[in-house]
């Protein structure tokens, strides 16, 4: 028989995994920016058990279709207090699960799903008159060209079956299993998706070109990529955040390792998991997941320790201070474009900052931390410092005149640092004081008020990462999904300040002692809100996509 072209070949598969790669990132990206608040809250309020947490990471990357995406979130919660490091690894190992369990739907052929996901998700996306409905209409579109891009997958390679190259590469990994293992690790970490990586392993062995040997072993090096990817992502993390993703990479990573080895012994043990190569496989994949979340879930806090031992954080004594530098260029006085240019970077570090002094607002509502009140205080008079320049520059850079494009630039970047610079005064004029008044008069909120302030914290703070990133990328969709936030927080503080009023209406002795605290946390977490909203609504004025007056 004639050998197929390889150019055509490498060609045709080298585009349908990019567009499979793609599809699971665009059904992440829908789900993150849709549900992000929703998928926040769940995984902190799953401090409660280790199963219960493991659960709710399941179902959470199930949702996401990563796992990393998972481990990411958590880390922050890990790195801001909410959750302790043993809680963060049962979330982890569930979401470990989550992600075999979507490996295996999406395998189940679907073709008749393929027309009817695209036209439901290009209607929703088109038509939605919300975020929410555009966003799940892109979720839509992702999980259709998933099912699209593996149809490719199996039409590129179904001329190679019978190519004697191939199958001489293919049976090669289906030999050395320790090289198989390898290249799915680092072809797993390369794409930041081991569900991807397995799909296309699974669907190469559906097609008889890869043994089923050199199948499992690609899986189980995805496992160990998958696992590498947020340990990279969380390298800059406060230890106690990267001494979770630790313990899941060496429980993951080596608990892969450790089953490559008893299959290359015990080959005949994948003949229990299925009746083919491509469903020993994916189940190999999924019984891995759970068996090693069954049997971690009992030593999670074992396992932390052990990691808390090994990863510690970096001694003050012997860190090198780098002085921060401006993004403000003076030199850049004669060049408006460039020196406003300088001047959004400049803003995007104070929005950073600002950020940094919300997240790190919340747990004093629960435990009051002198050093960190006075770190915050301090971030403060950064902020205002940063504010000051940044006005003298913009006035400096209009002295001989600008454009009326550049004017207005101008305009809107000075607004935004007004507007962050209320946000930062916000936080410690009024949430610092409130919560250090909360600890000296020792008041305890209820249960119920806790975690609705807790809840909404989540909300805004997602609402601040959302501006920042709309500060660099100027993406309309975004700055729109942006300012929709804002009417919805506006609508959730209004609903929480009714259900704070109906329970000092029942008489709840929390509620009435912590009332003015409840409720004025409440109003500034929406006035910071509003502030970073800001950063969307000059995008949207050059789009059209902004009224010029709400009034009828």
């Amino acid at each position: 028989m004639q050998e197929p072209a390889l150019l055509p070949f490498l060609l045709h598969i080298a585009g349908a995994a990019a567009l499979l790669i793609w599809s699971v990132r665009l059904v992440r990206t829908g789900v993150e920016r849709a549900f992000a608040t929703q998928l926040r809250q769940s995984l902190r309020h799953a401090s409660g058990n280790r199963v219960l947490a493991a659960g709710t990471g399941t179902l959470a990357a199930m949702f996401l279709q990563s796992s990393t995406a998972v481990a990411v979130l958590v880390a922050n919660f890990v790195a801001k207090g909410s959750l302790a490091p043993a809680i963060g690894l049962a979330i982890l190992l569930g979401a470990d699960v989550g992600s075999a369990v979507v490996s295996q739907i999406l395998l189940i052929p679907q073709d008749f799903l393929v027309p009817l996901l695209l036209l439901a998700g290009v209607v929703l996306f088109l038509r939605g008159q919300s975020g929410t409905l555009r966003q799940t209409g892109r979720i839509l579109i992702g999980l259709a060209l998933i099912f699209a891009s593996l149809d490719m997958i199996r039409d590129a390679t179904a001329p190679m079956v019978d190519s004697a190259g191939t199958q001489a590469v293919m049976a090669y990994l289906g030999r050395d299993i320790f090289t198989a293992f390898a290249v799915g690790a680092l072809f797993a970490w390369a794409v930041h998706s081991s569900v991807a990586a397995v799909l296309l392993f699974v669907t190469l062995a559906a097609q008889s070109l890869l043994p089923v040997e050199g199948a499992a072993a690609m899986v189980l090096g995805a496992n160990l990529g998958g696992a590498f990817i947020a340990y990279v992502l969380t390298l800059a993390s406060p230890a106690s955040a990267r001494q979770m993703i630790c313990a899941n990479l060496l429980l993951r990573g080596g608990g892969a390792a450790v089953l490559l080895l008893v299959l290359a012994q015990r080959p005949d043990l994948l003949d229990y998991l299925g009746a083919d190569a491509s469903r020993q496989a994916i189940n190999l994949h999924l019984a891995f997941n759970a068996a090693l979340a069954l049997a971690a879930l009992g030593l999670i806090h074992p396992f932390s320790a052990l990691a808390a031992k090994v990863v510690t954080s970096a001694p003050d004594s012997n860190a090198t201070t780098l002085a921060e530098i401006s993004a403000l260029d003076p030199h850049a006085m004669n060049r408006p474009g460039r020196g406003l240019d300088s001047a959004a970077r400049e803003l995007l570090r104070m929005g950073q900052k600002i950020e940094g002094m919300l997240n790190a607002t919340g747990p004093l509502y629960d435990q009051w931390d002198a050093t960190a009140a006075t770190a915050i205080r301090e971030q403060d008079k950064t902020v205002k410092k940063i504010h000051f320049e940044i006005k003298l520059y913009l006035a400096q850079l209009g002295r001989d005149g600008l454009d009326e494009d550049l004017a207005k630039r101008s305009m809107e970047l000075a607004g935004i640092s007004t507007a962050f610079e209320a946000a930062s005064d916000t936080i410690v004029r009024s949430l610092l004081t409130l919560a250090k008044r909360r600890d000296s008069e020792g008041f305890a909120f209820s249960e119920v008020g806790r975690r609705e302030i807790g809840d909404f914290l989540d909300r805004v703070q997602g609402n601040v990462h959302l501006a920042l990133n709309v500060m660099m990328n100027q993406n309309p969709a975004e700055a729109r999904d942006l300012v929709e936030a804002k009417e919805k927080v506006r609508a959730v503080e209004q609903k929480l300040q009714r259900n704070h009023l109906g329970r000092l209406r029942e008489g709840l002795t929390e509620s009435i002692e912590t009332s003015s605290i409840h409720q004025e946390t409440l109003r500034s977490l929406k006035q910071i809100n509003t502030s970073f909203s800001m950063v969307g609504y000059p995008i949207l004025a050059r789009t059209g996509d902004l009224l010029k007056s709400r009034l009828s």
